[in-house]
């Protein structure tokens, strides 16, 4: 991917169809939005554990047994641990896995936002623009958490404008409540009270 690409990818994008500003992000490394995407670098305390990245942590919720979930989160990167994760055998995946994956998500996300004030700061920062995973290769893993060409349910987008809404709603409550001393998300691994709350 050129520089030219890489800057396409992550810019604001005036979506003529639905009159809306989109921000478009895929790559971890991208800046600014690169840190929206799974597989960057960001450790998520979730239940009880710290892992390296949301994408891990999204990822240890699908295999039934121990073993294959140490075996997928012992993988070197989190697009490793995706690509274990999508090539287990239906014996090896939590029976519920296609009705509880969306909301396991939008947990790690919660998780992952409260855990770390910069990027909550980040997401809050887009406002209400449209946020996209605008994948390049057109599969069924990229159309159903992103778009591929503009085409795909954009699920990953979806729940991080969600967690956006809870994060902002909450901001607001806290500022009409100032006398009662809220929670608030920091730097720390330790999963914060917000996560709870929102």
């Amino acid at each position: 991917m050129t520089k030219a690409d890489n800057t396409k990818h992550q810019k604001k994008i005036d979506n003529e169809s639905t009159g809306t500003e989109e921000i478009h992000f895929y790559r971890s490394n991208e800046k600014p939005y690169g840190i929206f995407s799974n597989l960057h670098r960001t450790p998520v305390v979730f239940e009880g554990r710290e892992y390296p990245t949301a994408e891990h942590a999204y990822q240890a919720g699908k295999a039934r047994k121990e073993d294959v979930r140490e075996w997928i989160l012992n993988a070197p990167s989190p697009a490793l641990a995706a690509m274990a994760a999508h090539g287990l055998y239906t014996w090896d995946i939590v029976p519920n896995w296609s009705k509880i994956k969306f909301d396991r998500m939008r947990e790690v996300l919660r998780a992952k936002f409260a855990q770390h004030e910069d990027l909550q700061m980040l997401l809050l920062s887009t406002g209400n623009m449209r946020l996209v995973e605008a994948g390049k290769t057109d599969n069924v893993v990229n159309r159903t958490w992103g778009e591929v060409n503009g085409k795909g349910k954009n699920m990953l987008g979806i729940l991080l404008m969600e967690v956006r809404e809870e994060l902002r709603e909450y901001s607001q409550k806290k500022m009409v409540r100032s006398d009662v001393k809220a929670p608030r998300a920091t730097k720390t691994r330790k999963t914060s009270a917000l996560a709870v709350s929102i």
